[in-house]
């Protein structure tokens, strides 16, 4: 780059007046300039590949503080490191580049800028390199200081910059060709603003983060690359869902953030797609896929297959090791990064992601660091020292009498699991004892305590070491039919690794897993259950979601209720479904006083003539008789009228549901309010609805209540 002095030619020429189609978008200015320099405060920018396209994004002001200091501190910039974005990135000085901490990402070049012109089509601006800028700079400090204006400047690539005055500054674009035929260089191309200094140019420049970190959670996703219609990343969509819980911290939280007793929540993405695609099955995939319809093709070996991927031995296995070492390499990383930190752990998962996670904690130990070396082998019983025997469990049931019996038939646990009604009738065991037995024995086979092998017929469906008190669900089928049950929840034969922390909350995204465990053969939750090492689990999901399915009906199956309503983050319901309510009550109301109104006219014409002197006898018994008529059930008269219709008034006071225990004796279905364009059509609005968790700040408002809500703080003001 040539110096200033360099230049001194170029600066004392005086640039020909523009030509008037040159500067007919200018607008008028205050042509008045002030003779005092200040020096321009720098901002540092990160350049990021978007749509294959550079875009330059600003730091935020704290953390481009923190790298201007440390690059006027005077020390060698080289093998300086500078965390930024609340510690998720590295900014090596020297290098001038940004690297990801917790996740595999392409460095992205820092710069430290002054001088921007507007680009090209979007209208940004992009800011000069620190060289040329440094040129640009004295070259304006000079015509501030002499007060001689209309200088020009060629850049590095031939550019031509014009330096009008103060508040006009102009950047040519050179024409490919045009210099043979000896143009001026404002004839070149359609001229672009320049700006000095951030603060002229229009970009949103954020605060920075809260340094404390109240909570950590690890969001897991689902099938395929894309997290959302935009086909953007897991990394990109995290972004997107942390942003939305630092804004409502801000509004909805924001008496504990003034009392400085809450931080932020950090949220980090665990990535297991690449993971499994690099093992070669894609290349083992394109061998065999036809080679029409291509990109449905892709599409599908891409995204689609991930769901078979999970059901398969071997692919599981890489799934479930990717995911639970993601997690343990990310929280072992996190705390060196961040030793003060005391908050606790949780998990989130989207789509197939919240399987993933729902099978890991299924099978976590209560003792972190009881870890058994036997387990999960395949087609053998796993010893445990705390499954109770065979005579034990006899004891409990006070039929000790009974174990010479199945001692001398050399009946063990699983083939006492195994037998009928009529096998154990033909042992000689009486009826009483052998209800007692079967009504244990099935309880324990339908619940995830007992492992035995696998038949040859069922190999990679059986459900490895599961905890004993980790009584879980009740199978579709019967023993006595002969055919072979499951005693686990239908996961394939893999080693299900132990996560390193305890997660406290569980949250579910547009998760699949009822409908998982149901195709599983497994048909009831048992209302005991809960995860061995997390205390809660939230099954989020919009109303449209196609992938989304309940769990309370699987724990509750005889009771039908409707699921939690999450409320709007800015209170109350949304218009339309609040009015969509009143018209239901109101047409409620009409039909229960219609059918009121028919009752008592038919009663009144049906009635036969009294007698004057009995209808004063019986006056009160007459008027009482509506009120007593109502308080006693009758057959109608009419058919087709329901007298037992129970007005909305009573309906309303429902006892609270018991869900079992899997949340900690809490609701656990939570849906999304719809938005009112996405009423109008379920289906146009459903595949956006599976992916809309990540930008929805009722999602994430609910989310950041719980949490906190955990640590003994509170919203501001309670949602209705």
């Amino acid at each position: 780059m040539s110096s200033v002095e360099s230049h001194q030619e170029q600066l004392s020429q005086s640039d020909p007046s523009p030509s008037p189609n040159s500067c007919s978008s200018f607008e008028l200015i205050d042509m008045d300039a002030c003779s005092l320099y200040e020096p321009v405060s720098p901002h540092w920018f990160y350049c990021k590949i978007i749509d294959s396209k550079e875009t330059w994004i600003p730091f935020n002001s704290e953390d481009s503080q923190q790298l201007e200091e440390a690059y006027g501190s005077g020390k060698d910039c080289n093998g300086r490191v500078v965390p930024t974005d609340g510690g998720r990135y590295d900014v090596h000085l020297g290098e001038r580049m940004r690297y990801a901490v917790y996740w595999d990402e392409l460095a992205s070049e820092v710069r430290r800028c002054t001088w921007f012109y507007k680009g090209d089509k979007d209208n940004k601006y992009v800011p000069y390199s620190e060289s040329f800028s440094q040129v640009l700079e004295e070259t304006y400090m000079l015509a501030v200081t002499l007060d001689e204006w209309k200088k020009k400047l060629e850049s590095p690539n031939r550019e031509i910059i014009i330096l009008h005055n103060p508040k006009l500054m102009v950047h040519y674009q050179p024409v490919t060709g045009s210099d043979e035929w000896g143009s001026t260089p404002t004839e070149q191309g359609r001229p672009r603003t320049v700006k000095r200094g951030v603060e002229n140019i229009s970009v949103d420049i954020h605060c920075g983060e809260p340094l404390q970190i109240d909570h950590l959670v690890f969001v897991v996703h689902g099938i395929g690359p894309a997290c959302d219609l935009r086909f953007r990343s897991i990394v990109q969509c995290v972004n997107d869902f942390r942003s939305v819980s630092l804004n409502l911290l801000q509004t909805h939280f924001k008496k504990a953030q003034e009392n400085q007793q809450i931080g932020r929540v950090e949220f980090l993405p665990v990535n297991w797609h690449s993971p499994l695609h690099s093992t070669g099955v894609d290349v083992d995939l394109q061998r065999i896929t036809l080679p029409s319809i291509n990109r449905l093709r892709h599409f599908t070996n891409d995204t689609i297959l991930d769901v078979f991927f999970y059901n398969s031995p071997t692919y599981c296995q890489t799934i479930v090791d990717t995911v639970a070492s993601e997690m343990n390499r990310i929280y072992t990383l996190f705390l060196q990064r961040n030793p003060e930190f005391k908050g606790g752990v949780s998990i989130a998962g989207h789509s197939l992601g919240s399987l993933i996670l729902f099978d890991i904690l299924t099978n976590q130990k209560d003792s972190l660091g009881d870890i058994d070396s036997k387990k999960d082998l395949p087609n053998s019983v796993m010893a445990q020292g705390d499954i109770p025997t065979l005579e034990e469990d006899l004891k409990k049931l006070q039929l000790s009498e009974f174990f010479s019996i199945f001692e001398k038939e050399k009946v063990d646990k699983e083939a006492l699991a195994l037998c009928t009604d009529k096998d154990l009738q033909e042992m000689g065991i009486p009826l009483g004892p052998r209800k007692k037995i079967l009504n244990y024995f099935r309880t324990r086979k339908n619940s995830m305590g007992i492992n035995r092998p696998t038949p040859p017929s069922a190999s990679g469906m059986n459900m490895p070491n599961i905890p004993k008190e980790s009584e879980f669900c009740s199978c579709t089928g019967d023993t006595a039919n002969g055919d072979y049950m499951d005693v686990g929840i239908g996961q394939v034969s893999v080693k299900y690794p132990r996560l390193i922390y305890k997660p406290e909350i569980f949250f579910a995204f547009g998760s699949p897993i009822g409908m998982f465990l149901t195709v599983r053969g497994l048909k009831r939750i048992d209302p005991n259950y809960k995860f061995p090492t997390c205390k809660g689990f939230f099954n989020i999901y919009h109303p449209f979601d196609p992938v989304a399915y309940r769990i309370e009906p699987m724990v509750v199956p005889g009771v039908e209720f409707e699921p939690m309503l999450i409320p709007h983050h800015k209170g109350r319901k949304r218009m339309h479904l609040e009015l969509r309510e009143g018209l239901t009550r109101m047409s409620m109301d009409l039909k229960n006083n219609l059918l009121g109104s028919l009752r008592m006219a038919w009663k009144s014409f049906t009635r036969a003539p009294y007698p004057a002197l009995q209808a004063s006898e019986t006056a009160e018994e007459t008027e009482a008789e509506p009120e007593s008529s109502s308080e006693k059930p009758s057959v109608p008269p009419y058919p087709d009228i329901n007298t037992e219709e129970t007005p909305v008034a009573v309906k309303e006071e429902v006892p609270p549901i018991n869900v079992g225990m899997l949340n900690g004796g809490q609701r656990i279905d939570y849906v999304l309010q719809e938005k009112p364009i996405e009423s109008f059509n379920e289906y146009l609005f459903a595949l956006q609805s599976h992916l809309c968790y990540w930008e929805s700040e009722d999602t994430v408002l609910l989310v950041l209540k719980e949490i906190y809500q955990t640590k003994g703080i509170f919203l501001d003001q309670p949602l209705q």
